[in-house]
């Protein structure tokens, strides 16, 4: 009995990599079933003009380098510039900047959406302020705050913050208004309609307005960075 269980323990490790070749395969499969490798057409090509255009110096290479002279320069910075603590130190200021803004304006969407007061007593500042592109305001953030990372921060709280709180307030308008007169039955106090009826509303809301602010904050602060030549 011993001899036979010995015998058989080998085995599983080959099941395993024959479960894992065969969920591989299924990928594959699913991959060209779905005719997912289209999506990969356009970026070959653009690689391969790209790649013709800078060996024919069709442009010149200083504005048009090749494409593995910064596959080399890539590596290069990863190893003698510290490519990595640089990175670490724009993703800590991203991150401030995209929870402060997000903060601030889930915070003040539902005042706004809760309260018409408070949504009349901010509607036209916010209105006038949201249609100031975001670049013409670091030139006057660099003077209050300097070249720094806080400068950084504030920029992309500003960015974030508009695409947040204008979806809020709109999810918060568009509630069915069956589930208000059904809170006004049930004599729900303020917290309890926030937490049961206007969260949940909004919650799809907001994780659409943060995806796209994501990525907004992101070109913000390569913009910012290039500007402050930091």
């Amino acid at each position: 009995m011993s001899k036979s269980s010995s015998l058989a323990a080998p085995v599983a490790p080959a099941r395993l990599d024959a479960s894992a070749d065969s969920a591989i395969v299924r990928r594959v499969r699913f991959f060209i079933a779905q005719k997912l490798y289209i999506g990969l057409f356009l970026p070959l090509i653009i690689l391969g003009f790209w790649q013709t255009a800078s060996s024919y110096e069709w442009v010149q290479p200083i504005f048009l380098p090749k494409p593995i002279n910064i596959i080399k320069a890539f590596f290069y910075m990863l190893r003698e510039q510290n490519l990595l603590g640089d990175i670490q130190a724009s993703l800590f200021i991203v991150t401030q900047g995209f929870v402060y803004g997000t903060i601030a304006a889930i915070l003040l969407g539902l005042a706004a959406g809760m309260s018409r007061r408070v949504e009349l007593f901010f509607s036209s500042t916010i209105n006038t302020l949201r249609h100031i592109p975001t670049v013409a305001w670091l030139p006057l953030i660099v003077v209050w705050l300097g070249l720094g990372a806080p400068a950084k921060v504030v920029i992309i709280a500003k960015s974030v913050f508009f695409p947040v709180f204008l979806n809020v307030l709109q999810a918060i308008r568009s509630i069915d208004k069956n589930h208000i007169e059904l809170a006004d039955t049930l004599t729900l106090s303020q917290g309890q309609r926030i937490r049961k009826i206007v969260f949940p509303a909004i919650l799809p809301a907001i994780a659409v307005s943060l995806r796209y602010s994501a990525g907004l904050a992101w070109a913000i602060v390569v913009v910012a960075e290039g500007l402050s030549g930091l």
